[in-house]
């Protein structure tokens, strides 16, 4: 009885046991839950600090405007005009300048204008080793565009920024391009020859040009658009000025038009604009305006086989510019000193699109200056007259590029 007792106990212990260890209810069996993911917190952008900072006037900095070139960690101003421009949120920022080599032995050094939201705050000769202009300052931050331009031509002096200090919030930014490119090629006119000297008993000094009182800074404004300009007082097609009618084949524009310019002065030591070639394809004119011939007229003076030299050359002028300039349509204009060679640049445009097909080609005659609008040193057009200059021009273009 006992050991049949055992038996069974022993039975119901294993059924037992078995049901305990069976996972068969009929159901699959519950899968392991993941852990919920905790969504992770992004870190914050830091907040703009408001700190003192040094740049370089390099591209990534600043809005170049004409022909510059940086050379010895400077960006160097040539050309009438030439400049940067830049934008920053700040309380401070200075501008570093010093000028080429001629400085030294000549009277006529460059001047340069700074402006602070289109307000000029400094007017000054580049005749130390180094100027430092402060532009801008202030208790509470503010938004600011400064622009430094070349207010004199090239051949006399040359000036390089070498650095740009502000205590502002993050870095300084270029300010952006337009998007209409007019490049300007010319003499004196286009230089600002005396523009602030109404004193046609004067002569020649860099104290009294300033390219942005001309037609050409005059019209890029009108326009609402970017400007280059390529002038030297006394060039020409055939002759430079010349006093008593000798040609001078040394101050020719076309000898100079493809290089970053044309100055007695080096990059302190090293460089001459002269010697280096311009890269046209940093960017392409929309425009260009040649306004030459006051010169060479000094030359020809109504000598047949002079103006047929002339407009030889003129031709010849157009096709290297078309060469450089592919795209850009062209005006050729004269007149504001005297449009006795206007006949002649009619018909180079005319041999010129008749040789080469290009269509692109303009001619627009200027008025000449008036006594009763101020004549300024050595002759020279006037503010007011490079003023309605700028007008005539500026209703052309808009005539022609539908802008």
């Amino acid at each position: 009885m006992k050991k049949l007792q055992r038996i069974l106990w022993i039975a119901l212990l294993t059924v037992s046991l078995s049901a305990c260890g069976s996972n068969d209810t009929g159901k699959e069996p519950a899968k392991e839950q993941n852990p919920p993911t905790e969504t992770a917190t992004p870190t914050p952008t830091p907040e703009p600090v408001l700190q003192e900072q040094s740049f370089l006037p390099t591209e990534d900095y600043v809005r170049t405007i004409g022909r510059t070139m940086t050379a010895k960690d400077s960006l160097w101003l040539v050309h009438s005009g030439t400049g940067c421009e830049f934008s920053f949120n700040g309380t401070k920022a200075t501008v570093k300048i010093k000028p080429d080599s001629s400085f030294m032995t000549r009277s006529n050094q460059a001047r340069v204008a700074i402006y602070v939201n289109g307000e000029r705050v400094v007017d000054d000769m580049v005749d130390k080793m180094e100027k430092v202009y402060t532009v801008f300052e202030s208790e509470t931050p503010a938004d600011c565009t400064v622009r430094v331009v070349k207010l004199s031509e090239a051949p006399y002096s040359t000036f390089g920024i070498s650095a740009i200090d502000a205590t502002c919030y993050g870095a300084i930014k270029p300010t952006e391009d337009s998007d209409k490119l007019i490049e300007f090629v010319g003499d004196s006119i286009t230089c600002g020859y005396g523009v602030d000297d109404l004193d046609a008993s004067h002569h020649f000094s860099t104290t009294t040009e300033d390219a942005t009182k001309t037609y050409a800074y005059k019209t890029a404004e009108k326009l609402g658009a970017d400007y280059s300009l390529v002038s030297f007082s006394g060039y020409g097609i055939i002759s430079g000025y010349s006093g008593d009618g000798n040609k001078k084949a040394e101050q020719l524009v076309p000898n100079f038009y493809d290089k970053m310019g044309n100055s007695g002065g080096t990059f302190m030591g090293d460089f001459v604009a002269q010697a280096i070639a311009w890269d046209f394809t940093k960017r392409q004119p929309d425009v260009v305006v040649i306004n030459l011939g006051t010169n060479d007229n000094s030359y020809v003076k109504g000598n047949a086989a002079k103006k047929e030299e002339f407009t030889t050359a003129y031709v010849a002028f157009l096709k290297q510019v078309r060469e450089k300039n592919p795209d850009a349509t062209v005006f050729c204009t004269l007149g504001i000193m005297g449009a006795e060679l206007y006949p002649s640049i009619e018909e180079a445009v005319k041999r010129y699109t008749s040789e080469t097909g290009d269509a692109k080609v303009f001619t627009m005659k200027f008025d000449s200056q008036s006594q009763a609008d101020g004549i300024a040193a050595d002759w020279h057009p006037s503010e007011k007259t490079h003023e309605k200059a700028a007008e005539k021009l500026a209703a052309k273009i808009k005539e022609v590029m539908g802008w």
